[in-house]
């Protein structure tokens, strides 16, 4: 990778995936109003891909290679396909605060998987006890929502649940060490159309086709469908795959603490939802959490090595 990561460009990455991504929530709930869950993000991710693949391509960028389309199809599958669309399975049968904090977990995966892969990177005690405190301010943010109610959680969605966190962690990871071309927008269109295009394969596999119709989707599902496009996977999923490769794993998964914060905080602000003082202890607890952590990988971050072919 010969890209420039400059600090303005990595402050306006993290301002996307902070504050971008905590306003999917939103548009993600009008959308699945009248479109199937995965159907949806196929549509999202699909779009999204081709655009990003016609405008690069446009620009002269050659074309990836072989391995290349590998390495970011995997990416792209273990992230939006099996990581995004295991929330979106799971949040119909689990409380959403209880989703969110089990999804919550994967600052603690990507940490402890970058430490495991060959020529790992061991985690500082500084990073550690942030994720730890990152967790503990989860708890006190969503806790006096929905953890009353976790005894009636599915324990087969809360491990679907937990499995999808697991592979967006590995996904992230192995993007950033994979070989990737030297355009960032290529690599993002690219790990969108495969896990895009994964899937709509398992909307069709799981039957959301039976009985849909385009002409019964409403307008506050399209509008939703159309921010998700353009804000959240566009704009958010490109900014992440940037910090993926500009800063280390850990730093770019503290977006995971700060989204519920943003949901909160917008809630409040559009939907007129109450903050109690257990919800600003919370906040307070998970933007400590993450200057720990940005705190720990304040040294200068090594150069990525690709992953061994396998």
């Amino acid at each position: 990778m010969t890209e420039t990561y400059s600090r303005p460009r990595v402050v306006s990455a993290f301002a996307a995936v902070y504050i971008v991504w905590g306003s999917t929530y939103l548009a993600i709930r009008y959308a699945v109003e009248t479109i199937p869950p995965f159907l949806m993000g196929g549509a999202r991710y699909l779009v999204s891909g081709a655009l990003l693949w016609a405008w690069v391509r446009a620009r002269g960028t050659p074309r990836p290679t072989t391995r290349q389309w590998r390495d970011a199809s995997i990416a792209g599958v273990l992230m939006l396909c099996a990581g995004n669309g295991a929330v979106a399975w799971a949040e119909e049968r689990v409380p959403s605060g209880l989703a969110a904090l089990i999804v919550a977990v994967v600052p603690l995966w990507m940490v402890l998987l970058d430490w495991l892969r060959p020529r790992g990177t061991r985690p500082s005690v500084l990073t550690m006890i942030g994720v730890v405190v990152g967790l503990a301010g989860l708890i006190v943010l969503i806790g006096p929502v929905d953890m009353n109610d976790a005894e009636h959680a599915d324990l087969t969605a809360s491990i679907v649940l937990i499995v999808g966190s697991l592979a967006w962690a590995a996904g992230s990871v192995y993007s950033r060490y994979g070989d990737q071309p030297e355009s960032n927008a290529l690599s993002t269109g690219m790990q969108m159309l495969a896990g895009g295009g994964v899937l709509v394969l398992t909307g069709i596999a799981t039957g959301e086709l039976s009985g849909f119709s385009s002409g019964h989707v409403s307008n506050a599902s399209w509008i939703g469908l159309a921010y998700l496009i353009t804000f959240g996977s566009l704009i958010g999923y490109t900014a992440y795959v940037y910090l993926l490769n500009a800063v280390s794993p850990a730093k770019a998964s503290t977006y995971a603490y700060v989204n519920p914060v943003v949901a909160v905080i917008l809630g409040w602000l559009i939907a007129h939802e109450p903050i109690n003082r257990s919800m600003i202890l919370g906040a307070f607890i998970i933007l400590g959490a993450v200057a720990m952590i940005s705190l720990s990988q304040t040294r200068r971050k090594p150069q990525a090595e690709p992953l061994e072919a396998t």
